[in-house]
């Protein structure tokens, strides 16, 4: 992505992007063809300060509120799922949670972080569910990542998200999600709306931030 134009969409490679909204710190451009809007390569964290913003989460596995949150996720998600099945956390972070919630009721859960858990073994398998838990906000190739994802899981399978979605630039303009400096992507429900016609998928919206894409 960083070696793509400016005003190149890294979900869709659309190159019709304009211009949606800029403050003090970045600009942010939209793509008419996916819904994504996103900052361009220049203002995008080196791998190193990018880290440094993700070793100051505070993740803890025991931590009811953390749970709680990824529950979110976590309940409908395994409610359609059947027993033992295997699953890929995708951007586990430094704590792995999800992961261990799954676990605990007896599914096969494998990790991937690329600053956590950098183990390219698991693109090499086949899962049942592929979870990807605020996460598709960081992605700097968007387009490669989720097609990777999308490929991992089996047919008939579930691929999780939870992300803020954005809706409006009128909103856009005090929305907090967009003042992480590691948020680079921001997906609304055309967004996820376009991926499930790309891949000729069911896309299930639950509560304002979590996708089931159904394989």
């Amino acid at each position: 992505m960083h070696n793509a134009p400016a005003n190149i969409c890294p979900l869709c490679k659309g190159e019709n992007t304009t211009p949606y909204f800029s403050d003090q710190f970045r600009d942010y451009l939209s793509c008419p063809t996916c819904a994504l809007v996103f900052v361009p390569a220049m203002f995008h964290l080196s791998d190193e300060k990018e880290k440094q913003r993700y070793d100051l989460h505070d993740n803890d596995p025991a931590d009811p509120r953390y749970r709680a949150f990824l529950s979110r996720l976590y309940n409908p998600l395994q409610a359609r799922l059947r027993k033992g099945a295997c699953g890929l956390d995708f951007g586990c972070g430094p704590g792995p949670t999800l992961s261990a919630m799954f676990r605990e009721c007896g599914y096969v859960v494998d990790l991937y972080d690329k600053f956590y858990a950098r183990n390219p073994r698991v693109f090499q398998r086949a899962y049942d569910f592929v979870t990807a838990t605020e996460v598709v906000e960081h992605l700097r190739d968007p387009q490669f990542e989720l097609q990777r994802l999308y490929r991992l899981v089996k047919p008939g399978g579930i691929l999780g998200a939870m992300t803020k979605l954005a809706t409006d630039c009128a909103a856009f303009e005090n929305w907090h999600y967009k003042r992480d400096p590691t948020h680079i992507c921001f997906f609304s429900r055309a967004t996820f709306e376009w991926l499930g016609n790309l891949w000729r998928s069911k896309v299930e919206f639950i509560g304002a931030d979590v996708i089931l894409i159904y394989k």
